[in-house]
């Protein structure tokens, strides 16, 4: 009885390990979450700081030295400082647009791919002009109207012009997941739309809706750059577009202050490329064809299965080993000598 017992319990727990190994991270996620961490930790530095963003430390473009890691802006102010400022902000954009973006986008894609008929028509037509339409000249227009731009007004901007390619995107998946056997069920029990669209069909795409979001956050930080490059940015704040815009302002590039505008371009290079980075890994989480080392990691299912088999097998021809359901085989044989049917 208790070998009965002890077999269950490897049955029951072998599931659990193998689904923890088949939940196999690439290296290039740990190096997208180790890029993306750090810059967020550098943001978060700005707090504890000697030197605040706003406080005047020397003259124009004082170049690195003298207590001053990377010298001085066109303001004289500590450019560590603002760039720890005006990466906390870009990141706070980011996120917020992104949560819009990936919520409308959501939302429309969940609507249009359920209901289907005349209704994901009208949807998807409303997604095709505004795919149509260059999201940087609404971003211009709408930022322009606007009297006075915050990071929150700015944000939102970027969120309500990036959504239809995630409609389009989650719109297809919802389709499929509409046709399902269990979505049946749930209307037959009477299950409400929201509800089904909240607990039946949402956690199948939930994949798709976390990679699009992470993709919205560095589209969203580029989008800021670029219109605050343009001077289109959020008033009285530094920000990574910004410093980019102040420095061309300024003529650091021609008066040869890399100081001024290298240090916010590597910072925005190396968050949109952890971004995308962490996109690609999650890609491969979710999505097991596309992992690599998926040969040697059959490899190694197939070996793991061989030495399950021959353990069964020296279990079955070993005497006085244990006959049962959880003995593999050697419950079958003797029915079928017994009643003589080749099942």
């Amino acid at each position: 009885m208790s070998t009965v017992n002890t077999s269950m319990a490897e049955e029951t727990a072998a599931p659990r390990a193998n689904t923890l190994r088949s939940f196999n991270v690439s290296a290039r996620f740990w190096v997208a979450l180790v890029i993306v961490a750090g810059v967020i930790l550098m943001s978060l530095a700005g707090f504890v700081y000697p030197t605040g963003p706003a406080e005047k430390v020397g003259s124009l473009y004082d170049p690195p030295g003298n207590g001053l890691l990377m010298g001085t802006d066109n303001f004289g102010h500590d450019v560590i400082a603002v760039l720890m400022a005006g990466t906390r902000t870009s990141l706070i954009i980011g996120l917020v647009a992104g949560i819009v973006a990936t919520t409308i986008g959501v939302g429309v894609g969940l609507l249009a791919g359920y209901v289907g008929g005349w209704f994901e028509e009208l949807l998807m037509g409303v997604t095709n002009v505004v795919l149509a339409i260059p999201a940087i000249v609404v971003l211009i227009l709408i930022s322009m109207s606007l009297p006075n731009s915050t990071i929150w007004s700015l944000a939102i901007v970027i969120g309500i012009t990036s959504w239809p390619w995630t409609a389009r995107a989650v719109r297809a998946q919802a389709s499929s997941v509409a046709t399902r056997e269990h979505i049946d069920v749930a209307r037959l029990s009477g299950v409400r739309l929201p509800g089904i669209l909240l607990k039946d069909v949402l956690p199948y795409i939930l994949s798709y809706a976390v990679m699009a979001f992470v993709l919205q956050v560095a589209g969203a930080i580029l989008a800021e750059a670029a219109l605050s490059m343009l001077g289109l940015g959020p008033s009285g704040v530094n920000s990574l577009g910004t410093q980019l815009h102040w420095a061309l302002a300024f003529q650091a590039v021609a008066s040869g202050a890399w100081w001024a505008f290298l240090p916010p371009t590597l910072v925005l290079t190396l968050v949109s490329f952890g971004f995308l980075l962490l996109q690609a890994s999650l890609d491969e989480v979710f999505n097991p064809r596309l992992r690599r080392g998926k040969r040697k990691q059959m490899k190694q299912a197939a070996a793991r299965r061989e030495e399950e088999a021959r353990l069964l097998a020296e279990q079955a021809v070993a005497p006085g080993a244990p006959a049962g359901p959880g003995a593999g085989g050697t419950h079958e044989h003797p029915e079928r000598s017994e009643a003589g049917d080749p099942v």
